[in-house]
């Protein structure tokens, strides 16, 4: 359908790293497609590209992590972004992280807040794959920071 991704590009999207252990290896993916379904009980939505390697793993590991970044991060961002990408835990050597004590999956500090979730269901659409999930616990908040958004294909900071 002409135009349908100029059209979507017009709205801005928050800019999350969703991160999840698998055994011994970390893997990670930058989202701009991370929203909030529910305060009560707490429940977010991710959408994630079916062929991706991060929804393989979500579908075989119920409990990820995700971390929303902040403006100054946007360099992160484009880590988790690029395609064959190594290990998570050698995107993040330089920058401070922790584990999420719910999860196990890696959390990145200095956003504007991380949660960990529990996948409770997974509705296959299109050629993307929706992973609705129960937050566990909000790891950190910090609205001192700008968030970093996408919009128009660029990470931009909202002031």
């Amino acid at each position: 359908m002409g135009g349908f991704v100029e059209a979507m590009g017009q709205l801005a999207g928050g800019v999350a790293v969703v991160t999840v252990r698998e055994d011994r290896d970390d893997v990670g993916n930058t989202v701009s497609s991370l929203v909030s379904v529910s305060a009560d009980p707490a429940t977010v939505l991710v959408s994630l590209a079916s062929e991706g390697y991060l929804a393989e793993v979500l579908l075989r590991t119920d409990r990820w992590a995700a971390s929303l970044l902040a403006d100054g991060q946007a360099v992160i961002a484009s880590r988790f972004a690029t395609p064959g990408r190594p290990s998570a835990r050698l995107l993040l050597d330089a920058t401070p992280h922790h584990r999420g004590p719910q999860s196990g999956a890696l959390i990145v500090e200095g956003g504007v807040a991380a949660l960990e979730a529990e996948t409770v269901q997974v509705i296959p659409v299109a050629d993307h794959t929706l992973f609705v999930a129960r937050v566990l616990s909000v790891d950190y908040v910090d609205a001192g920071r700008s968030p970093l958004v996408r919009l128009r294909g660029r990470y931009r900071a909202v002031s």
